[in-house]
């Protein structure tokens, strides 16, 4: 994302967060505490996202990816295994996968205005080799879970829920980050909860949940804050693991952020109702989930252009007119690294190709007013000569 003061040009920025004087508080009085590591704070962030959430406990790590990294290696893949996500979809799940020398396979979604996983074409690819499938909540909005749950049960697989778009978001009795096996999250910068860079990990099973939380500190039997604190300067490493502990900096940002996502998506939901009010005058133009009723986090503002306009002069007239854009995202298997991967060469991904060169994200944000709203939705109809 390009901030407003780096690009000063820009009248509606894609992205913002709600950061004030809460947060700066915040922060001083950890700066003030002179321990910077995982501690307290990361404590506390824990309890308190696992309470938001109804689960027992959560697990803060340093990012998304991190968090999507740790439940593959909780997962113990071998090389050769196979590992189901959509396609479209942010590449780190891609990544951590084939890091692990397992193999990505690449589903289709649903349709043009629905942009989760398909779970027909789930059922399609899976084979004896398959260890887990991914469901990512594209855009904040749920994706299939009972039919992927019952999915990945009647074949004896895991369920990860890639939840990076969509914390606190209520769905099917619990909340999403919780229906599957592992849940992952991203406090990313742009993200509706950010602390900058971070994430968290939710498990159901304990013990799965516990090898995920030392991994997250190199397998160490002791932390370096309880050994602070127990004045026992002794531990052991039981396993392999990383650093991917957060910072007490990025737990307080994360304690305030938590407690402003009811307003947040509040405000994000008016937009997203202006923007649909006013992009009803092109009926050609899809608008993804629209027919949704149920909660989102409405992390995104997706639109499909219709077909044949040419996305890269919309976006030059968005622009031009102080409008940042954005493409969430490149399918995974035209990107280079995965182009002709085993995985993508199995996948008959024609609604995912179909949708891609179309796809545009419109800024959506809780400091944009419903002018805003109406100004960037009005400007997307003149680009596309809708009067």
């Amino acid at each position: 994302m390009t901030s407003a003061r780096t690009a000063p040009h820009w009248r509606i920025t894609l992205a913002d967060n709600t950061v004030d004087e809460q947060e700066i508080t915040a922060v001083s009085e950890v700066l003030r505490s002179r321990w910077l590591s995982a501690g307290g704070q990361t404590a506390a962030f824990e309890r308190e996202f696992a309470d938001r959430l109804g689960v027992d406990e959560a697990v803060a790590v340093s990012s998304g990816t991190a968090a999507l990294h740790l439940a593959t290696m909780a997962l113990d893949l071998r090389p050769g295994d196979e590992v189901i996500m959509p396609a479209l979809t942010f590449v780190a799940c891609a990544a951590v996968v084939a890091l692990a020398g397992a193999v990505p396979v690449l589903a289709d979604v649903r349709a043009p205005d629905d942009l989760t996983v398909d779970p027909a074409d789930v059922t399609r690819l899976l084979t004896r080799r398959t260890r887990a499938v991914v469901a990512m909540h594209y855009a904040g909005y749920p994706a299939d879970l009972p039919a992927l749950r019952a999915v990945c049960e009647r074949h004896g697989v895991s369920l990860i829920e890639d939840a990076a778009h969509a914390p606190a978001v209520g769905y099917a009795g619990g909340m999403l980050g919780t229906h599957g096996d592992i849940g992952c999250f991203s406090f990313f910068a742009t993200k509706n909860l950010t602390t900058g860079e971070g994430g968290m990990v939710l498990a159901r099973d304990p013990a799965v949940r516990e090898r995920i939380r030392l991994a997250r500190s190199h397998h160490l039997t002791a932390s370096t804050w309880d050994r602070l604190r127990s004045g026992d300067a002794s531990y052991d490493v039981s396993g392999y693991g990383l650093n991917y502990r957060p910072t007490e900096v990025s737990a307080a940002l994360g304690r305030v952020q938590l407690r402003k996502l009811t307003l947040d998506r509040l405000r994000r939901r008016a937009l997203v109702a202006t923007y649909r009010e006013v992009l009803a005058a092109a009926p050609e133009l899809v608008l993804p989930f629209a027919e949704r009723t149920g909660d989102s986090a409405l992390h995104l503002m997706p639109v499909v252009l219709p077909d044949g306009v040419d996305r890269a002069v919309v976006r030059e007239e968005l622009s031009a007119s102080g409008i940042q854009t954005s493409v969430h995202y490149p399918p995974v298997h035209h990107l280079s690294a995965y182009r002709g991967s085993a995985g993508a060469e199995r996948s008959a991904l024609a609604v995912t190709d179909a949708v891609a060169p179309r796809l545009l994200s419109l800024p959506l944000h809780s400091r944009m007013s419903d002018d805003d709203a109406a100004l960037a939705a009005r400007t997307l109809l003149r680009c596309l000569r809708v009067r």
